[in-house]
């Protein structure tokens, strides 16, 4: 398929090259001139502007957050000039955000599909992620080439777009839950004189031995933190974004209030730059382990 990508950092860049792989001819853009020099160098076609990339028979968008998109998509003539009859977002975006991108596509007949992705760069890398489909049931049908060039495995969620950003917000929200009970559980193991890696590695091993906790476990062990795969400043966005979700429609997410605050308290101290699992800095700090 010949298909536009639009936004190519760790994730996108990832997805791509992928799709390059499969045989699927990509015509990228990104802002910086840096990874379109890297997007180029992989055989990708470097379009002109997002709006050139907004052609062929899908496009494909990974930014960063709501400004971005609304920016893009809704700031500018680009849906009236759309060549591409689908837009897959596969970034998180609130739920207003999907709304209003949502109806900003279907009054210029260009097919929208919220399509979130679960995993991290290196999952990217390996074709292992869950892609969270919402969307038009035929639009879908029709691009699944290209999820099953960038994933493990397509959850189709019905043809609202919002699903998809409910279900994303919703396991990042799970997930930063995770990271939290591990950096407190890691802390306690310090406070006794233990290694991190002995607690966590035994619960893991015994009781939560699948990918998400063995991942984070390995890095909350080993406290490198850099380079960040999923920034802390995103695991702020989520935490924001879940709030807001949550309040949209009454639903209390006094979890999600801690881990914002506890984001706040590791962007205070100089951890924006880094990986979002060093959040469970904050438990180490509050112990005085650090």
């Amino acid at each position: 398929m010949d298909v536009g990508f639009i936004g190519i950092g760790r994730m996108g860049t990832a997805m791509a090259r992928n799709l390059l792989k499969a045989g699927h001819r990509v015509r990228a853009w990104d802002i910086s001139p840096s990874a379109r020099d890297r997007i180029r160098n992989d055989g990708a076609e470097v379009a002109s502007s997002a709006a050139d990339a907004f052609r062929g028979d899908a496009v494909i968008s990974m930014l960063p957050n709501d400004d971005a998109m609304r920016e893009t998509f809704l700031d500018s003539d680009i849906l009236a000039k759309a060549g591409a009859s689908i837009h897959l977002n596969m970034a998180t975006a609130s739920i207003d955000c999907t709304k209003e991108l949502a109806d900003a596509h279907r009054a210029r007949g260009v097919s929208y599909v919220a399509a979130t992705v679960y995993g991290r760069p290196e999952m990217a890398a390996e074709r292992n992620l869950n892609i969270l489909a919402a969307g038009d049931p035929a639009a879908i049908e029709r691009v699944q080439p290209l999820f099953d060039a960038m994933g493990r495995k397509t959850w189709r969620l019905g043809d609202v777009p919002t699903n998809s950003s409910v279900a994303k917000i919703a396991g990042n929200l799970m997930v930063a839950c995770i990271i939290e009970a591990m950096g407190e559980a890691a802390a306690l193991a310090r406070a006794y004189k233990m290694s991190p890696a002995d607690v966590l590695n035994a619960v893991v091993g015994s009781i939560f031995d699948v990918p998400v906790y063995r991942i984070y476990a390995g890095l909350i062990s080993s406290g490198k933190f850099e380079p960040p795969g999923f920034d802390l400043r995103l695991g702020l966005k989520d935490a924001k974004l879940a709030l807001a979700a949550g309040e949209e429609v009454n639903v209390p997410l006094p979890f999600a209030s801690v881990l914002r605050d506890n984001y706040l308290d590791a962007l205070a101290h100089g951890d924006g730059h880094k990986d979002w699992s060093a959040i469970t800095r904050v438990a180490a700090r509050r112990a005085a382990l650090e």
